[in-house]
């Protein structure tokens, strides 16, 4: 696999040139940015160094600058940066990137990633931490932190062999990318839904930067146009093969390191937007792409006049169950072919209730240059399945081929009431801890 050209999912990929003019403009992400109103402030922070530090110092880091420079979708950022004249360098340890140029020196610092550790192993592990409990950050779980390349990823387990080996697995494949995805994960782990999780800390080079740092750095002379990042963590590994996909192709791994057997139901957690600021409506991946998913394969199927119901087998079902408790509104989107899916609406009663989807006939964009993609007539989000939830599939399937995996899209609003349920039951817990 290492030797492979990239295979970039078309999800990730846009052609843009940006304006010399009015180079803070944004070109992508402004579905999240500009629309979501995500917030993005605690991924990153940017540092001006007070010294540029010596090249001892630099040698005992990795230079990515032929990298960033070769994969950038930005041709506006690829020409700065030669302009400046900058040298990238990456620190995996501390997972912080330096901009070595002439007169000055830049440190990207991975923020959410330290926020993170820190809540579980009162530091920043620099190697594998091994297991421990969490404590008050959850309760009954232990945690162990992974080092790799890109970030690292933090696994959870419930402290009870009976919880964790029964219950779902949920994996946050974009945690720093989709704010919240995290709070949601530890919900579901607090609330009995899963019993492991497998978190990803790493960033994929699509995190835009906040106003607040394009502004710092336009002071500083480096105005880096905030679509696409991909020009300070890098979106692709030495071998010119996509971080994004990590934990789906590394998921066997993964599951060795949480000394589990694959369980029936795999919960995948992203976060998107929806079609309006207070969309609620949650949207549940069943696959997009090959291997493709026929109605049979999900449960029962059937038509009566121009309406198609299927009744979910007991692992679908237990996974819809399972997630409803984000929204009273959701989803669930698959495609048997590459012109032939389906849309449904789950009901009360667990039944899906929906109709055919052509995605060439009857699925449109929200924004020009962006593949962020809808059905105009219901004016909802489609998102069937990327190409990470295929390569999910296609390892859990090699683990335990009864395995059903749920690619859960939460759109912003979720989240965010997602975090106030969160915080009340840390709270309960701490009154309960302290005997009030």
């Amino acid at each position: 696999m290492n030797n492979q050209r990239p295979t970039i999912s078309p999800l990730f990929l846009s052609q843009f040139e940006v304006d010399e003019s009015v180079p803070f403009q944004r070109h992508l992400n402004r579905l999240e940015v500009e629309i979501g109103q995500e917030d993005y402030s605690k991924l990153k922070r940017v540092e001006r160094l007070d010294e540029i530090p010596d090249e001892a110092t630099f040698s005992n880091m990795v230079e990515i600058t032929t990298r960033l420079l070769k994969t950038t979708q930005n041709n506006y950022n690829r020409e700065l940066l030669k302009r400046l004249q900058a040298r990238i360098y990456l620190d995996p340890t501390h997972y912080s990137i330096y901009y070595r140029l002439p007169d000055l020196c830049l440190r990207f610092v991975a923020t959410w990633r330290q926020e993170v550790l820190r809540r579980f192993f009162a530091e920043v592990p620099k190697e594998d931490s091994g297991w421990h409990a969490c404590g008050h950050a959850l309760p009954n779980f232990e945690g162990r932190y992974l080092l790799d390349a890109a970030g690292g990823v933090l696994l959870l387990r419930n402290l009870h062999d009976d919880n964790r080996h029964q219950r779902p697995l949920i994996t946050a494949s974009h945690g720093p990318y989709d704010p919240h995805t995290l709070e949601v994960t530890l919900y579901f782990l607090r609330t009995g839904k899963s019993g492991a999780a497998i978190i990803n800390l790493g960033f994929a080079g699509r995190e835009p930067l906040t106003d607040e740092n394009v502004e710092q750095l336009k002071s500083w002379g480096v105005p880096l146009n905030p679509s696409n990042i991909d020009i300070i963590y890098p979106y692709v590994d030495e071998h010119g093969h996509p971080y994004c996909y990590k934990l789906e192709e590394g998921l066997p791994d993964y599951m060795t390191a949480l000394e589990l057997s694959l369980p029936e139901l795999v919960i995948d957690i992203h976060g998107c937007v929806g079609t309006f600021s207070d969309d609620r409506r949650v949207v549940v991946g069943l696959g997009g792409l090959p291997p493709y998913r026929s109605p049979d394969d999900i449960g029962v199927f059937f038509k009566e006049d121009d309406v198609l119901f299927l009744q979910p087998n007991d692992a679908v079902k237990e996974g819809l169950n399972l997630i409803r408790d984000l929204s009273a509104e959701m989803y669930v989107q698959f495609c048997a072919d590459a012109h032939i899916c389906y849309n449904f609406a789950l009901l009360g009663g667990m039944q899906l209730l929906g109709f055919q989807v052509d995605p060439k006939t009857d699925i449109d964009s929200l924004i020009d240059g962006e593949e962020r993609t809808f059905l105009p007539k219901e004016d909802l989000r489609w998102i069937p399945g990327a190409g990470a939830n295929a390569l999910q599939r296609i390892a859990a399937h090699k683990l335990n081929p009864s395995s059903q995996c749920l690619h859960v899209e939460i759109p912003t609003a979720v989240r965010r009431k997602m975090v106030l349920k969160l915080r009340s039951l840390e709270i309960e817990s701490s009154l309960d801890a302290s005997g009030l």
